[in-house]
């Protein structure tokens, strides 16, 4: 396959987190890792074509490599929606197969479609024609009753015979009925050896694996293992110093020093500076950096500083630093 500039950092992947992965918070993750894969939070292609909602396509250059995931079920809809990702300059166009929430499944979009695979092969195949930039699926092992190892090589041989060359495969079946979205990222078991399993069965298709992955430890031991990518979610996002700082070096077998939680704050002081005076606000950046510190003396008083201040009118980069000198006070 060809080894685009996501495929080479699909690597390691900040996994797509509707409300958090905003284009602030993937400009954060960025001053951690140069070389990691992140994606926006879900886009949907009404959305983009129906609504005109080109705002939702907005982000930093320095995203780079930065992928767009669209939600969708109408093949011409999401080859449209595709287009205008690439006319966007994203690095790749992801279908996501794997929201299980009542709003996607209305939608007949998410984790719904594993149950028609031939739908999706059709909205891969339509979004492949319509632009050039890689097109790949994020999906689970199975929705409800479904048995995975029977379903998931089905639905894997589909979408590659639509071209697909890459894919993010959540360890857990989602259920559409009986649990919230948030109990579905918990409570269904986790088989990542089905994962390993269907990289034996499918050599040619680059797989990442997704789900209850905390470390670069794990993540080690998943590449390791024979599978090409490791997709984390909320373990970056709320230790993203950890997960972010020495995937680098550890991950990617950079040289150089980790990056540090000092070094994200100073790299966010001008970003900040930046974004006030396009009329945003203080809290919309800050609200994804509270987890710099954690673990470390001085992560409480940082949180609580910005937590209790970010949203005062007139806040600006200075509280940063205040919360900043906390975390130093803490450490003498």
């Amino acid at each position: 396959m060809p080894f685009t500039a996501a495929t080479k950092a699909a690597r390691l992947s900040v996994a797509p987190m509707m409300d958090w992965t905003d284009r602030h918070c993937r400009f954060l993750h960025r001053q951690l890792s140069s070389r990691v894969l992140l994606y926006t939070e879900m886009v949907t292609a009404p959305a983009l074509v129906r609504g005109g909602a080109m705002h939702l396509l907005d982000y930093n250059p320095e995203e780079h490599p930065v992928a767009l995931q669209l939600g969708g079920s109408d093949p011409e809809e999401l080859a449209q929606a595709a287009t205008l990702g690439a006319q966007a300059v994203y690095d790749e166009i992801n279908l996501n197969v794997g929201c299980p929430s009542d709003r996607v499944q209305s939608g007949t979009f998410g984790a719904v479609l594993m149950k028609d695979p031939g739908l999706v092969a059709e909205c891969c195949a339509a979004m492949r024609v319509a632009t050039d930039v890689e097109v790949t699926v994020k999906c689970r092992i199975g929705v409800d009753d479904q048995d995975p190892e029977e379903i998931l090589p089905e639905f894997l041989a589909r979408i590659v015979a639509a071209g697909v060359q890459r894919v993010a495969i959540h360890a857990r079946k989602a259920w559409l009925q009986g649990l919230s979205p948030k109990e579905n990222r918990d409570i269904p078991p986790l088989d990542y050896e089905l994962v390993h399993r269907m990289k034996q069965l499918f050599p040619n298709l680059h797989i990442s694996v997704n789900g209850g992955l905390e470390t670069l430890d794990e993540a080690e031991v998943r590449l390791e293992g024979g599978l090409d990518g490791v997709m984390i979610g909320r373990a970056a996002y709320h230790r993203p110093v950890d997960i972010l700082g020495q995937a680098d070096r550890r991950i990617f077998g950079l040289g150089g020093p980790d990056r540090t939680a000092e070094d994200a704050v100073a790299a966010m002081l001008p970003y900040i500076e930046r974004h006030l005076s396009q009329g945003g606000k203080l809290h919309q950046v800050t609200r994804h950096m509270l987890g710099l510190f954690t673990g470390r003396p001085g992560a409480r008083a940082w949180r609580r500083h910005l937590s209790e201040h970010a949203t005062r009118r007139g806040a600006g980069p200075e509280l940063v630093e205040e919360a900043l000198q906390e975390v130093n006070g803490a450490m003498v």
